[in-house]
């Protein structure tokens, strides 16, 4: 079955997980799901990133329902027969460029807040959908407090100024943020990412990609936001390039195996995560659950799963920037040879 979840506010829910949300779809095993992905980040430049679908959602949904994190998601979908212990496959079929703009904002909670001169300076880029590349269409100093999610601002009081001239970044547009609801009481925040999904900020979460969710309530409860076109790995400066997305989703049930965190596979490698608010600790996680998916997964001894991992595999920082911060391992699939010849 093919199913279309248009972004409106009755579909979307601002700056949380809850595990009592009514969903806004049930889907089966296998369905396919066009899901509009739309961004906290609209209202950085609303004449070029706000259409009349995304102004409904910034001027319906009121300010005090937008807590406690910032992510717009939409959702959730109720997959049937998922129940806690499965996993939730997400394959990603496709995701496009609702509007060929979007924003990049030097935040307060960014890496190196404390050392820049402009602390909070916003950076437009427009979209080269043709060639796939971005380019800054101007910059300007944040005209007063950022101080509450989809805050809309008035163009008038900006100063646009030209930024990073000559530059041409490569676009790969991925959801920041998408996961399932975890069980717990209340409203979960979208800015940490856990073993639920959450703001997990991996810019390989990509058309072409799936994702492997652990399920702890029935259903699921999936639910995608925070759609991104470019971002390098750690987010430095507290953002990615903010753009809204039209994205189109698989779900599968699958109970041939289970991992106790996010798990990303691309064409070429599979991807563990690890998270806390102490980078060398999301390292230690990381590190321990790549010995995991080496034994429990590929069947490695743990001796050899422990040499693999350190010849082999590449430990790199996902995100320094969500309050849990982010490291992920990249296990190279090339690296599995069943039919290569052993050394006599």
């Amino acid at each position: 079955m093919l199913y279309k979840i248009v972004a409106t506010p009755k579909n979307v829910h601002w700056g949380f997980f809850d595990a009592s949300l009514s969903p806004v779809q049930i889907v089966k095993d296998g369905d396919i799901i066009m899901m509009e992905a739309i961004t906290h980040h609209a209202g950085d430049a609303p004449n070029l990133m706000m259409d009349k679908g995304i102004e409904k959602i910034f001027t319906d949904i009121p300010i005090e329902d937008r807590n406690p994190g910032v992510h717009i998601m939409t959702g959730p979908l109720y997959v049937q027969g998922a129940k806690p212990g499965d996993m939730l496959e997400v394959e990603f079929l496709a995701m496009d460029i609702r509007n060929p703009y979007g924003s990049n904002y030097a935040a307060p909670w960014g890496y190196l807040y404390e050392e820049t001169d402009r602390s909070e300076r916003v950076t437009i880029y427009c979209a080269d959908t043709t060639n796939m590349f971005v380019q800054a269409l101007y910059a300007y100093d944040y005209p007063d407090e950022y101080s509450y999610p989809g805050k809309i601002v008035n163009d008038a009081c900006c100063c646009h100024e030209a930024a990073c001239e000559g530059i041409a970044v490569t676009m790969a547009p991925h959801l920041g943020t998408a996961g399932v609801a975890p069980d717990l009481p209340g409203r979960i925040s979208t800015i940490p990412p856990g073993a639920h999904g959450g703001n997990i900020d991996n810019w390989r979460i990509g058309a072409g990609a799936k994702m492997f969710y652990p399920v702890f309530v029935d259903g699921a409860l999936f639910s995608i936001g925070d759609p991104h076109i470019s971002q390098g790995d750690g987010e430095l400066n507290g953002t990615a390039i903010e753009a809204s997305l039209d994205v189109v989703i698989r779900v599968k049930v699958r109970r041939d195996f289970y991992f106790p965190t996010p798990l990303l596979e691309t064409s070429n490698e599979w991807l563990v995560h690890g998270f806390d608010v102490d980078l060398n600790a999301a390292m230690r996680n990381t590190a321990v659950d790549t010995l995991r998916f080496l034994t429990e997964i590929k069947k490695l001894t743990r001796n050899d799963a422990y040499s693999i991992a350190s010849i082999a595999c590449n430990f790199g920082i996902t995100q320094v920037v969500d309050d849990r911060k982010g490291v992920h391992s990249i296990i190279p699939k090339s690296m599995f040879r069943p039919d290569i010849i052993k050394f006599v």
